[in-house]
């Protein structure tokens, strides 16, 4: 449910790289605000911006121009140890690939990303585990887990930080039909069962159809009834 009470803010943003004749935009002048409680989908086809508006949103990056604000915060007046902060204590990714560290178990994979966050989470690891339908893979390291596990156990860890906001980047990108709708379905069982914000990127209009509202990028820029904003 939202709140009506902007958590995330980009307005007038440009993220460009390079000098001169190799210079390249990634996002142009965009504007983006995605209200408390709100599910979100960027869409777009490779190269539209899509992973670069979640960097920006999530601090990542600092743009070029304009500003990113968290909770009224604008993110590029803070130093990179308080933009880690921001993150910390509200923002969590879950990319295409589950990105879960080798040499962990699913367990500790978890236990780390808590450990990390500076928020702590009111769920134990192996009952993030449970929730996600993985409390019997828990000593299992990644490389013994399918894509669809690997995926449900980064949801997890995501979860484990107590985020505020969720992004996603492609996040069924990797995995077939069957497998990427369970995904999805466990997503939003878990914003509805612990809540979050949600941004998911993705290129796949059957995903973008499943969450509150739909913003579709070209170019770096959002396109509004067919037209460049």
């Amino acid at each position: 449910m939202t709140t009506g009470h902007p958590l995330i803010e980009l307005r007038n943003v440009t993220v460009a790289y390079g000098q001169g004749d190799s210079r390249v935009t990634a996002l142009s002048a965009l504007d983006l605000v995605v209200q408390e409680g709100e599910s979100v989908a960027l869409r777009g086809r490779s190269g539209s911006g899509k992973t670069t508006v979640l960097h920006a949103m999530g601090g990542l990056l600092v743009p070029s121009s304009g500003v990113v604000e968290w909770d009224g915060v604008a993110l590029s007046s803070l130093d990179a140890r308080a933009r880690r902060s921001v993150r910390a204590s509200g923002i969590a990714y879950v990319f295409q690939g589950a990105n879960l560290l080798p040499t962990l178990t699913a367990y500790e994979n978890i236990a780390f990303a808590e450990c990390v966050s500076s928020a702590r989470s009111p769920y134990l690891p192996i009952e993030l585990l449970r929730l996600v339908g993985l409390e019997a893979k828990a000593d299992s390291l990644p490389a013994e887990l399918s894509g669809g596990e690997s995926q449900r156990v980064a949801l997890a860890r995501a979860i484990a930080q107590q985020p505020r906001a969720l992004l996603c980047d492609e996040p069924t990108g990797h995995l077939d039909s069957d497998t990427g709708e369970r995904v999805l379905d466990l997503i939003e069982a878990l914003r509805q069962q612990v809540g979050f914000t949600l941004v998911i990127a993705t290129h796949d209009a059957d995903v973008a159809a499943r969450l509150d509202r739909e913003v579709e990028l070209h170019d770096g820029r959002v396109l509004l009834h067919g037209s460049l904003a």
